[in-house]
């Protein structure tokens, strides 16, 4: 059966949760048991000592009835039974519960030269009322004081029960402990696994991701440990992936452009040979014509439309060469502030004449930047013809130029806003491409020189929602820069 790293791991944590706690409990069992056993050895070493000396006159005048009238007095559920030996090891005085135990009653456990701190023990079971009693049989010698004569010796059996009972109640409250510490453990051991196979089964679904072209995905970090360091490098692979991705595609779109001005390049040469000459003869002869006193004036207005027609194929052809042709830029510093207002000044009357309002945000201080100043005269003035031609009458135009970052080496950004009805968002990166053109006079190839000539400048251009409804043109050149 195949388990999951959160499974495994979870196990493997139980079974060693399990076995250490089993092992804790069985060492502290067996101390509070070898502990619990020396108490009661001692214990009964004290009753047999105290027992001697209380009794240890009536042994010297062999009062055998006061020792007997001792030893009952002192029988209780603890001390089972007490028996006196003489020096001889033979008994004397017993306890009533004893005498029908022959093996109990009969032999004393030390031998004749016992010293005075030696001892006896044996365990042993008993039965009492009906039942098993465990016990702990101890046995000590009697010497009087002054006297090297060991007088005899005294036995006494010690009930185990309350013992048992102590360590009966010592292992519950073991176990209760130990199951409070497997669940505990458990839960910990539950949470760690979760802390631990979750990032990397996060992990586990990016890479499929990763591999199946998705690069947007992202790993949560939890902590700062490995785990957290690994889900960071993830993050940072997957965002590099992404950068790559968008890297390729832009070379990519790049290389196709580049391919197409290619091949529109060689039609363009071919087109602007064969039809400029004929073309030319054509204008310069319908020119001649026009100047003829005896034309009527139907055929003045039929030469007008001819002379218009060809100055759109001438203004056609031009605009074509401009885009296929690449050429090299003229590098100079400019302000940029300065070429704005230059476009501003060549659209003034158009503006005029519309009653367009024109509205200047410029962040004082920018620095020039290394641009060809001509071609961004060119790309200004299309882009503002551009916001014109889509305002109504009394509309207004918004131009501002700031820097994009806070800092000094900030790229320069410059966004054209109108009141226009704006582009939609399917067309934002169609409105780039040559010969693309929503005006019926068009020729589609206006904002298609002009990103020409911003890529030209290692800049870009793009469409733009700035405030959640209109659209607007944004630019961004560096501050050094041009290819």
């Amino acid at each position: 059966m195949r388990l999951t790293l959160y499974q495994r791991f979870l196990t493997s944590n139980l079974l060693l949760l399990i076995l250490l706690v089993g092992a804790i409990l069985l060492v502290i069992d067996k101390r509070e048991s070898d502990a619990a056993f020396e108490e009661s050895r001692r214990r009964s070493i004290l009753i047999a000592q105290n027992l001697a000396n209380l009794n240890l006159d009536p042994l010297f005048f062999y009062d055998l009835e006061a020792i007997k009238k001792n030893i009952e007095d002192r029988i209780d559920n603890s001390l089972l039974y007490v028996i006196f030996y003489d020096r001889f090891s033979a008994p004397l005085v017993s306890s009533d519960l004893v005498k029908q135990h022959e093996d109990i009653f009969c032999c004393s456990r030390l031998m004749p030269d016992a010293a005075p701190d030696s001892y006896a023990f044996a365990s042993r079971t008993l039965e009492r009322k009906g039942r098993r009693v465990r016990l702990l049989e101890a046995e000590v010698p009697i010497y009087a004081r002054g006297s090297a004569t060991r007088w005899g010796s005294i036995k006494v059996g010690i009930s185990l029960e309350d013992m048992h009972s102590r360590i009966r109640r010592t292992r519950q409250v073991l176990i209760l402990i130990g199951l409070a510490g497997l669940l505990f453990g458990a839960a910990g051991a539950a949470f760690l696994a979760r802390r631990i196979s979750g990032p990397i089964k996060d992990l586990a679904k990016g890479t499929v991701r990763i591999s199946k072209g998705d690069f947007s995905r992202r790993i949560v970090l939890h902590s700062k440990d490995e785990i957290g360091e690994l889900a960071s490098s993830f993050n940072a692979m997957s965002e590099k992936l992404q950068q790559t991705q968008r890297e390729k595609e832009e070379a990519n779109r790049k290389l196709i452009q580049v391919e197409k001005l290619a091949s529109i390049g060689r039609i363009a040469a071919t087109i602007a040979h064969e039809i400029r000459n004929p073309l030319t003869s054509v204008k310069l002869n319908i020119q001649k014509l026009a100047q003829a006193e005896r034309l009527e004036e139907m055929e003045r207005e039929h030469l007008a439309l001819s002379q218009e027609g060809i100055n759109q194929i001438e203004k056609f052809i031009k605009g074509f060469l401009n885009y296929t042709r690449v050429t090299e830029l003229s590098l100079n510093r400019f302000s940029v502030e300065q070429i704005l207002e230059e476009s501003l000044k060549m659209l003034r009357d158009a503006f005029g004449n519309k009653r367009v309002k024109v509205e200047r945000s410029y962040q004082p201080g920018l620095p020039e930047i290394m641009a060809d100043g001509d071609k961004l005269r060119d790309v200004f003035t299309n882009i503002l013809r551009n916001a014109l031609e889509a305002v109504e009458e009394g509309g207004w135009v918004r131009v501002t130029l700031s820097r994009l970052e806070d800092n000094d080496q900030g790229p320069l950004r410059i966004r054209v806003e109108d009141n226009g009805p704006g582009i939609p968002e399917e067309l934002w990166e169609t409105v780039f491409e040559p010969f693309f053109t929503t005006k019926p006079t068009g020729v589609g190839l206006g904002l298609a020189n002009a990103r020409k000539i911003l890529e030209q400048h290692q800049g870009t251009i793009r469409v733009v929602r700035p405030d959640g409804r209109r659209t607007a043109l944004e630019i961004h050149l560096p501050l050094e820069g041009g290819t």
